[in-house]
């Protein structure tokens, strides 16, 4: 099952549909909100209703309302090659925001910002979650996780680096390019290990397992409902491995013409083409 986000031709209605493996049908699941009120019922249940691909619009299976909750410095590897190298390891996850709109789909065309020298790649997975947490522990955060994907968190280093507070590199328009949902169900557990690579032009840059990661989603998702509600719907970037451009001598940032693919096993591949900045004004 890979769960996508659609609109059908001559209307703004978000509803959630399973690709078919030859992606070229779909079969509605719910109406998004439906969905997400029920996420593992609707799972469970399947798809009915069948559409061709070519009548729909993908858009990321995201509420409106949803925060996008980010790790940042969860590989001891990336750690190690960026700028907080000579920092010790926090005992608690570094957390940044990323707000809903920022996200887009598999395929769509990313641009880059017109102060920024390029846009860093940073191939991750996202978890997304399924039900109410509140004061949770941390098996019970984990099993409230119905689904993960591919994610880019593509960066604007530049306006990243300008302050200690890094929404503004991380924001950046369709920055977030996020791959189907595929039920946790058929992924596993992360502390598994799975394999989690990033290409450039068919080059690998990035190449990692999941058991590397410092904070696991379980414990991470736990943390923070100790402090605010976590909702059906919420997401969370895992954070990213070693092997980011700007860490590199000399720094490698992406251009336009550029594509950039985020693969990890049992959840497919992530494809995106790196644009111009003026596409953020022409696009309809």
């Amino acid at each position: 099952m890979r769960l996508v986000g659609i609109t059908r031709t001559g209307s703004d209605l978000v509803e959630v549909a399973d690709l078919a493996d030859d992606g070229q049908t779909l079969s509605v699941l719910a109406e998004l909100s439906d969905f997400w009120s029920a996420a593992g019922e609707h799972i469970a249940r399947g798809g009915g209703e069948v559409l061709r691909r070519d009548d729909v619009t993908l858009v990321p299976p995201v509420l409106p309302d949803a925060r996008v909750i980010c790790i940042g410095l969860n590989y001891l590897k990336h750690v190690a090659e960026g700028s907080y190298r000579s920092e010790p390891l926090p005992e608690y996850p570094t957390l940044f925001a990323r707000w809903s709109t920022s996200l887009t789909v598999d395929g769509d065309d990313v641009p880059v910002p017109a102060d920024e020298d390029g846009l860093d790649w940073e191939g991750e997975v996202m978890a997304w979650v399924g039900a109410e947490l509140i004061d949770a522990t941390p098996d019970e955060a984990l099993a409230s996780v119905v689904g993960y994907s591919t994610f880019n968190d593509l960066t604007a280093r530049r306006a990243q680096k300008l302050t200690s507070q890094w929404i503004l590199g991380k924001n950046a328009d369709r920055s977030g390019p996020v791959g189907p949902l595929v039920p946790a169900a058929e992924v596993g557990d992360l502390r598994d290990g799975l394999h989690i690579s990033t290409r450039v032009n068919g080059e690998t840059v990035q190449d990692a397992h999941t058991d590397e990661m410092v904070y696991t989603v379980g414990d991470t998702l736990a943390h923070i409902s100790r402090t605010f509600t976590v909702r059906p719907g919420d997401l969370l970037a895992t954070g990213t491995p070693s092997g980011v451009g700007y860490a590199r001598t000399p720094a490698w940032l992406l251009q336009p013409g550029d594509v950039v693919e985020v693969e990890v096993d049992r959840l497919g591949i992530l494809t995106n083409t790196i644009v111009d900045g003026e596409a953020r004004r022409s696009r309809d």
